[in-house]
């Protein structure tokens, strides 16, 4: 069966682009609508709240149906009309309201066409970066764009250009290729055991911590290069390197699979994502610091997330691939993200973002060490992907 590479890189492309959209700008968009740190970190929780019920339950509706694709056709096509209403809407009551429905279906659509990827890659999973990094691709156009129409004009237009972008993702939805995760008669594979296991368990709490530690880059980082004289335009060429570092990784990714393991994949990405969050915290005047803590990104996002993708196909199998991307996605950018939200939106101002971005590190670094001790220590739980 041939993949569907263009098809399937097209969606990433205008997802993460709206993804790219969103997270340097949506903060500083808040902040010009008049809320304070504490509410824009409560907003931002909302939305990642979704993210623990939405993928769960349209996961077990694709999994028990069959209909992985009519599933994100619906959602993008509903997130896309909702998003519309953010034209109208002026009270934080009217932002909360529209957050929480509006989200609940776009945080459902990547869970799943995560899910349709692996299946079209089959034994070919290791191609898996090849087509996510039209997603990074995507991300950087839009961030780079907006960043320059931002330095012509209000940061108000950008609910113009975000809507945009959703109504091109949810047309892109309609060339998705057809798939069939499961087959349920040809197995009796049971979820729970799946997640008792040890090594299931720590990896989701690794990836908790993980999400939490990048919850104040999401939404408080735009915020914090202002604090510190940056304009809109080096804004977005910093968050333009770090995703132009994990389309290299995710360029190369293929030889590092055959020659390391996941295992070693994942130690090394959580020990840069320690470090980088420090370089951030206390060296945010330091622009050449700054662009190195940028091209960590390359192992704090891009390595952990590949990681996680192979991780849940080799552990949840063909049954269960999209209950076991939600899982994963609920946890650790929904639980963890919800964490991270509210506990940097509360202590930006008091404690200053420093503060906040050392206990990021800190996060990291107790992520590393629950790897270290629960995850294929023993028996290599977290094997390569090829060779």
């Amino acid at each position: 069966m041939s993949i569907p590479y263009w098809r399937l890189s097209a969606l990433y492309f205008f997802y993460f682009a709206s993804v790219g959209a969103f997270v340097p700008y949506w903060s500083l968009y808040l902040k010009q609508c008049g809320f304070n740190p504490a509410e824009i970190g409560q907003l931002s929780a909302l939305m990642l709240s979704t993210k623990i019920l939405a993928p769960n339950v349209w996961g077990w509706i694709a999994d028990h149906t069959g209909k992985s694709v009519r599933m994100i056709r619906l959602a993008s096509i509903l997130a896309a009309i909702l998003f519309a209403g953010y034209i109208w809407v002026q009270t934080y009551v009217w932002f909360a309201v529209l957050t929480v429905t509006f989200s609940f279906f776009w945080n459902a659509v990547l869970p799943q066409f995560e899910a349709i990827t692996l299946y079209h890659l089959k034994a070919q999973a290791y191609r898996y970066s090849q087509i996510r990094l039209w997603g990074s691709v995507g991300f950087i156009v839009a961030v780079l764009v907006l960043g320059w129409v931002f330095e012509q004009q209000s940061i108000q237009s950008l609910v113009y250009c975000l809507l945009g972008l959703l109504v091109l993702s949810a047309i892109t939805t309609l060339t998705t290729p057809e798939a069939k995760l499961n087959n349920l008669e040809a197995t009796n594979l049971k979820l729970l055991p799946i997640l008792k296991k040890p090594a299931v368990v720590m990896f989701l709490l690794v990836n908790i911590l993980v999400q939490t530690s990048h919850a104040p880059y999401y939404v408080f980082y735009s915020i914090y290069l202002k604090q510190h004289q940056y304009g809109s335009t080096l804004i977005g060429g910093l968050w333009a390197l770090g995703v132009v570092a994990e389309i290299g990784l995710f360029m190369v990714m293929k030889p590092l699979l055959t020659r390391f393991s996941l295992r070693a994949i994942l130690l090394m990405s959580l020990f840069l994502a320690s470090v980088r969050w420090l370089l951030i915290a206390w060296f945010p005047e330091q622009l050449p610091v700054m662009l190195l803590a940028q091209l960590f990104h390359a192992a704090t996002f891009g390595g952990t997330h590949v990681v996680a993708i192979h991780f849940v196909h080799q552990y949840f199998g063909e049954q269960h691939q999209g209950k076991g991307q939600a899982i994963y996605n609920s946890l650790s950018f929904g639980v963890g993200g919800v964490i991270g939200s509210f506990y940097s939106g509360h202590y930006w101002e008091s404690l200053g973002g420093n503060i906040v971005f050392s206990v990021a590190s800190a996060c990291c670094m107790l992520a590393f060490l629950c790897a270290y001790f629960g995850i294929g220590r023993k028996n290599k739980q977290l094997k390569q992907v090829l060779g």
